[in-house]
């Protein structure tokens, strides 16, 4: 097994955070997890991208993802930027944080309402929701290979108290809600 997954959203939204998450995840269930950033200017709202690679073999790639398995959309409105799904496999997954279901052509979609989740847990920064716990929850569901328990010892080991409580049900919650 051998998974790429590109994540895209804006600066605050923890982009950079739930690719971590994900390649610790992987690691602690026993794979090789990787973690690989990628942003210009880091200012809240401007567009970023980070990339997890999770195998069950040693990972000798360093570079970018170009073409991922899997990409997780963040923000709502990237759904229709061409350079979101440019790359993705013919038959690859998206995973999108949106209310409906939107149409992307030749890729298996999955949607988690992760903004009104983060909302609803108070994950707000400066106005922000921050959907990352959501959509690291969501994404582990589909990829069906990390764990509830492993997500609530990553959660755990990134957040003490309140605020790690309100990341732990955002995640799981998004573990259940998320439907394709």
């Amino acid at each position: 097994m051998f998974l790429e997954i590109r994540l895209h959203g804006r600066g605050g939204q923890g982009v950079v955070t739930a690719s971590e998450m994900l390649a610790e995840a992987a690691i602690l269930e026993g794979y090789h997890g990787q973690s690989i950033p990628y942003f210009g200017a880091e200012r809240r709202g401007a567009p970023v991208v980070a990339s997890a690679r999770i195998s069950d073999k040693p990972i000798r790639r360093h570079g970018q993802v170009y073409t991922p398995d899997t990409i997780c959309v963040f923000d709502t409105m990237f759904v229709l930027r061409k350079d979101v799904r440019e790359g993705l496999k013919e038959g690859g997954t998206a995973i999108v944080n949106h209310k409906k279901f939107p149409k992307i052509d030749k890729f298996r979609v999955y949607v988690v309402d992760a903004t009104k989740i983060a909302v609803e847990n108070g994950l707000m920064v400066a106005g922000w929701a921050v959907v990352n716990t959501a959509m690291v929850g969501a994404t582990a569901k589909v990829l069906g290979i990390i764990s509830k328990e492993v997500l609530e010892s990553v959660v755990r080991r990134r957040w003490r108290g309140e605020l790690g409580d309100r990341n732990l049900r955002a995640t799981l919650r998004a573990f259940e809600e998320v439907r394709g």
